[in-house]
């Protein structure tokens, strides 16, 4: 936690050492595709965005939140929770149709934390996943710390502490219990993946579309995976196994302009921190 309070985090803290690595906007698929998998969470993107127009504006404004909120003072994180506040408002409806335990007639809430909670989730366990998977292994340590840093971010998004799960090993069963019970691929989702990784009205995204969709598929749980109608086979993880393990060598050479996220970047000169950071152990 940095000391100074006009700040939520510090260089050094481990939420901060991981997120500022590029390499995570690697996993940015498999975050949204866990998202969708929500049906509520689907119903709400495709009732009340323009997704088929910009697939990843969604993603993206979660991202710039959440970058705000590591990387930015309290003015700018605080700010970006109410952007976020001012669009959730607006998001709201019945489930048009049944999916997996959610009858037709559901609603949904965009305010509502639980579904705020497993959003917040999924870019937790992507960072962490894509971190130890493409960049440098992750202690039990690091992992839990940067989990109770996450916490810190989830109380500024609003979610009531009663509901944040009050450790890693809490949240991985939390994880898990939703993945059983909650998370169920209908075919909105499936829709909006195609979009992700097809747009329509983006050429210059669709010819980097399969490569987006291998790594997405070989990234996520099984079960949603199958959920997406995605085939993944020992060869393919094979593939995917070699080409992170081709990043993970190549880190150390690539130059921080390129590794690092630009938010990082900024708010490091501004507290006058090495370009280079420190790498959890």
């Amino acid at each position: 936690m940095a000391a100074d309070r006009t700040w939520l985090f510090a260089p050094g803290t481990t939420i901060w050492t991981v997120n500022r690595e590029a390499t995570l906007f690697l996993g940015a698929g498999r975050a949204l595709l866990l998202q969708l998998a929500h049906p509520l969470v689907a119903a709400g993107v495709a009732e009340h965005s323009g997704f088929a127009d910009d697939p990843f504006g969604r993603l993206l404004r979660t991202l710039n939140t959440s970058c705000a909120l590591v990387f930015g003072d309290v003015d700018a994180a605080l700010a970006a929770v109410q952007r976020m506040d001012a669009i959730h408002r607006r998001v709201r409806g019945f489930l048009r149709d049944p999916v997996g335990p959610f009858p037709a007639g559901t609603p949904y809430d965009a305010a509502d934390p639980a579904l705020r909670l497993w959003v917040h989730a999924t870019l937790i366990d992507t960072s962490l996943l894509m971190y130890h998977r493409f960049v440098a292994g992750l202690s039990a340590a690091d992992q839990a710390r940067y989990y109770t840093e996450a916490c810190e971010m989830a109380r500024v998004l609003e979610i009531p502490e009663q509901m944040i799960p009050p450790t890693i090993e809490a949240f991985r069963t939390y994880f898990s219990r939703m993945l059983s019970t909650e998370i169920a691929v209908g075919a909105t989702a499936r829709e909006l993946a195609r979009l992700i990784f097809w747009p329509p009205r983006a050429a210059s995204l669709r010819a980097i579309g399969p490569v987006a969709k291998f790594v997405t598929a070989g990234l996520l749980p099984p079960e949603v995976r199958e959920g997406y109608g995605y085939a993944w086979t020992p060869l393919q993880e094979q593939a995917l196994d070699r080409f992170a393990r081709a990043i993970k060598r190549a880190r150390p050479a690539i130059p921080s302009v390129i590794r690092v996220i630009p938010p990082a970047r900024v708010a490091e000169r501004r507290l006058a921190f090495p370009a280079s950071g420190r790498q959890a152990a």
